[in-house]
């Protein structure tokens, strides 16, 4: 052979192997070298460590299928996760980390609303970078002022707040106490609870908050149940709330309880013995039946193995696909473009998109085309108000033979200003 001949056959060949390389290690798409960073910041360790993984695990769906629809601006989506300890010091370090080493220009999380809420003042708002819980749901987060820069994809406390309100009069309830977390998730569901049960005629012995990490609540649960009020709300997290119920229930201070989505766990059940909380109702944002919802529980199965019955996971996987969507819009990666751009691909009007693979390729192409889409979650329809906020149903659940069962999801409406539950309105 002449040299020059297997000079050629030798660039050829490379040519060949790196085409095929690229088939085989890069999925079958043809990205640019550079990847597209976005941000997850969960709780992986701390009071929501049961919670963390699976709700990252909706996020690294999310970029897989949009990868596999052809990634966003011809590059490759990397979710960056960090964990925030469910500790607001350690989660304000790691968002810093995200924007100053990662290089992130939009992040999902935190989970906490005591978390979220400083990283949103100490991080996201004073350098400018899009922030999107899929979990934080205190109604503090709605009055931010942030120049549009904090968004959420879950419903806030004050739509929940009415719906545990009006289960602890369905449940025949006439008086309550409340024991909940000191943050403004706890404040918040709190406040919003006891104001609607106390609007039907229900009393409210008592509201006490309690710090997380102690060994013991007796104090807390001896001013709460002073009174024996008929059930007691408990507002909280897996770790504490285990003590909480143990003590409650072994010390004889009270055995009726509801609980909210932060207490959804199996953990939870496994830790204080199903046989004592058998039949306990709980509250927890729910999600919108719309072939999204459908498409996200099949394909987390496939990758993850089956779901578990945990709140926030959807919610994550739509804060991903509309920051993407978001970009590709924009043709622009940066912050003040997907803030620019996320009601552009995720409200009315616009051709409905939903979770997956092929409806992200469809997506894409309507974009190049210039056309307008409207992104259907399958946490909710994602149709974000000038505040940043969704609405979606709220489900209500139930322990039934040591598993975690829903019963049923009720809506919410506006009347006269004033949030209330849509049953009440019918009757």
């Amino acid at each position: 052979m002449k040299k020059l001949d297997f000079v050629k056959f030798g660039v050829g060949s490379l040519l060949v192997v790196l085409l095929v390389g690229g088939l085989i290690f890069g999925g079958g798409q043809s990205f640019a070298q550079e990847k597209i960073k976005i941000g997850s910041l969960m709780s992986l360790s701390g009071a929501l460590a049961s919670y963390g993984g699976p709700i990252n695990n909706g996020c690294l769906l999310a970029a897989k299928h949009i990868n596999d629809a052809g990634g966003i601006l011809g590059k490759e989506v990397q979710i960056v996760t960090r964990d925030t300890k469910t500790d607001p010091t350690s989660g304000v370090d790691a968002a810093r980390k995200l924007i100053d080493i990662d290089g992130v220009s939009a992040f999902v999380g935190a989970l906490s609303s005591g978390v979220s809420m400083p990283v949103a003042e100490s991080v996201a708002i004073p350098n400018e970078i899009v922030q999107i819980s899929p979990a934080s749901t205190t109604p503090q987060m709605t009055s931010l002022e942030d120049d549009d820069y904090v968004f959420r994809t879950v419903v806030s406390d004050e739509y929940q707040g009415v719906i545990l309100g009006q289960l602890a009069l369905d449940r025949g309830y006439e008086t309550i106490s409340v024991l909940y977390v000191n943050n403004a998730y706890g404040q918040g569901l709190a406040n919003a609870s006891t104001e609607w049960f106390e609007k039907q005629g229900g009393e409210v012995y008592t509201k006490v908050p309690y710090e997380k990490g102690k060994a013991s609540y007796r104090g807390e649960l001896s001013q709460a149940t002073s009174k024996k009020p008929d059930a007691l709300i408990l507002i909280g997290y897996p770790e504490n709330g285990s003590t909480i119920i143990r003590q409650a229930i072994s010390e004889g201070f009270i055995d009726e309880f509801l609980f909210v989505d932060g207490l959804k766990s199996p953990e939870l059940i496994e830790n204080v013995g199903a046989q004592y909380l058998e039949g306990t109702y709980g509250t927890t944002p729910g999600s919108k039946e719309t072939p999204s919802l459908g498409t996200f529980n099949q394909e987390y199965e496939k990758e993850f193995g089956k779901a578990p019955p945990k709140p926030f996971m959807t919610n994550a996987y739509d804060a991903v696909v509309i920051i993407a969507l978001a970009m590709q819009r924009a043709g622009d990666t940066s912050s003040q473009a997907i803030r620019d751009n996320l009601r552009e691909v995720s409200n009315e009007p616009g051709e409905k998109i939903y979770a997956g693979v092929d409806e992200f390729k469809k997506a894409l192409a309507l974009l190049e085309e210039g056309k307008e889409i409207n992104y259907q979650g399958a946490g909710s329809v994602v149709s974000l108000n000038k505040a940043g906020d969704v609405v979606s149903p709220i489900l209500i659940w139930k322990i039934e033979g040591g598993d975690i069962k829903s019963v049923r999801t009720e809506n919410t409406v506006i009347v006269d200003g004033e949030i209330v539950p849509e049953k009440v309105v019918e009757k």
